[in-house]
């Protein structure tokens, strides 16, 4: 966003603007890595929380996406590590995701159910590069790896998307 003047430099206007950017990627994004409607929009809450104040930490390094969606990632794997979240029935469908840009097609709909049963490492590389349209470079500074492990993370779930699906329709 070309709107963002740099490290303290922003308004209340300006992080208004972040918001309606931002909040609905951020609210899906969050809502397919917790499997928790919920438990996703409190990760968005606080994500915003830590993104005011943080925002003199911005030092443009990376697009105001990336440092938004890095935010938002450790917020879910913050609370994935809660003890009462490994307890809790989490299933969610693509119809209980916020409204998607662009409407599902059967397709989408069953591709989405198997990304969200992917191991969590493989399911943020998949969900920030296909579904939040961040190059790797982007998304190895979103999680904190190196783009050769999100290439390495992306093949992986690509294999396993495409063998799963591929099972799913020799069963029917």
């Amino acid at each position: 966003m070309s709107d963002v003047k740099g490290p303290g430099m922003i308004g209340p206007e300006e992080f208004s603007n972040l918001v309606k950017t931002y909040q609905t990627n951020m609210l899906r994004t969050c809502c397919v890595l917790l499997n928790d409607p919920a438990l996703a929009e409190d990760a968005v809450q606080e994500t915003w929380i830590k993104v005011y104040q943080n925002l003199t930490a911005f030092r443009g390094a990376s697009s105001i996406k990336t440092w938004l969606m890095k935010i938002a990632v450790n917020t879910c794997r913050d609370m994935q590590r809660g003890g009462w979240f490994k307890h809790t029935d989490r299933r969610i469908t693509p119809d209980m995701l916020p409204e998607a840009s662009a409407p599902f097609r059967d397709d989408d709909e069953e591709l989405l159910l198997q990304v969200m049963q992917l191991p969590r490492q493989l399911r943020e590389a998949i969900i920030l590069y296909y579904y939040q349209d961040m190059n790797t470079e982007d998304v190895g500074k979103a999680l904190g790896c190196t783009k050769s492990a999100v290439s390495r993370r992306l093949s992986k779930a690509r294999n396993i998307l495409r063998d799963v699906l591929k099972e799913g329709e020799k069963d029917e």
